[in-house]
């Protein structure tokens, strides 16, 4: 066997083998996003409770955050004890969060405003151009565009000749 191609073999081997290890870390979006700009969403149906301080919004829900894009089919937003400021929002149902260029699916989503953490959970998906990985868990550092993918995580890596 020619020795470069065993050496290429070799790399590929230990790549996948850490790309399958219980945990893997990696960039999100464009880089740092700021978690004190403005929650926008977006619904066909709204329901305020002022007792708990929650509202959801149900039915093609969209929330935008600078550039930050999270859709789903239910959110439920929870405000803070003081009900001046959202405190989190929780997604369901078709969950996709999309930051510049990245894009992550999942069953739920649970987002801290105050630390810009989002928690993906579920069927969890994340798509970087032509390469996917998928694992139990995807959390969502929005303040330093990071993510951190765990439990059974599993990567497909796109090359040029596919």
């Amino acid at each position: 066997m020619d020795l470069r191609i065993l050496s290429f073999c070799t790399v590929l081997a230990l790549t996948v083998t850490s790309a399958l290890a219980q945990e893997t870390s990696l960039t999100f979006g464009e880089g740092a996003s700021d978690p004190t700009l403005p929650v926008e969403v977006t619904s066909e149906t709204l329901d305020v409770n002022q007792e708990d301080g929650s509202a959801e919004f149900k039915g093609n829900v969209v929330v935008i955050q600078g550039d930050m894009r999270l859709s789903a089919d239910r959110v439920l937003v929870i405000y803070n004890e003081e009900k001046s400021a959202i405190e989190r929002v929780e997604a369901t149902g078709d969950v996709v969060l999309v930051s510049g260029p990245d894009e992550a699916e999942a069953d739920k989503a649970d987002y801290t405003i105050e630390s810009g953490v989002i928690v993906l959970t579920g069927n969890a998906l994340l798509n970087q151009g032509p390469n996917t990985i998928s694992s139990d868990k995807v959390t969502v550092n929005l303040a330093t565009g990071t993510a951190q993918m765990v439990g059974r995580v599993k990567t497909i890596l796109k090359t040029e000749q596919n």
